[in-house]
């Protein structure tokens, strides 16, 4: 398994896969765990997680994007376009992210 600590953008990809998860989890558990079951303990304690993790995708997508002198119109807003679509932080990976590294 790669070690995404090693660099930048193996960081940003880390978080990526982080906060994609946590949208997973609180899309498909906690939210039908809410409703279904009225708990909302669930969303209650993955909601502010993956808001940090989003902020942290945000903010470290711009940082990179700087660092590395990333064309505006090329890569850094279809990353930050890809946080707000669910699940484009796996897609972003996959697409740019990847070959970045």
């Amino acid at each position: 398994m790669k070690n995404y600590l090693s660099s930048s953008v193996g960081r940003l990809r880390l978080v990526a896969l982080l906060e994609g998860t946590s949208l997973l989890l609180l899309v498909g558990v906690a939210v039908p765990a809410k409703h279904l079951f009225g708990n909302p303990a669930l969303v209650q304690a993955l909601g502010p997680v993956h808001g940090l993790l989003f902020l942290l995708f945000v903010f470290n997508a711009l940082r990179l994007g700087i660092e590395q002198r990333w064309s505006f119109r090329a890569t850094t807003w279809k990353v930050l376009v890809a946080s707000l679509v669910p699940f484009g932080t796996f897609y972003i990976d996959r697409k740019i992210l990847r070959r970045l590294e």
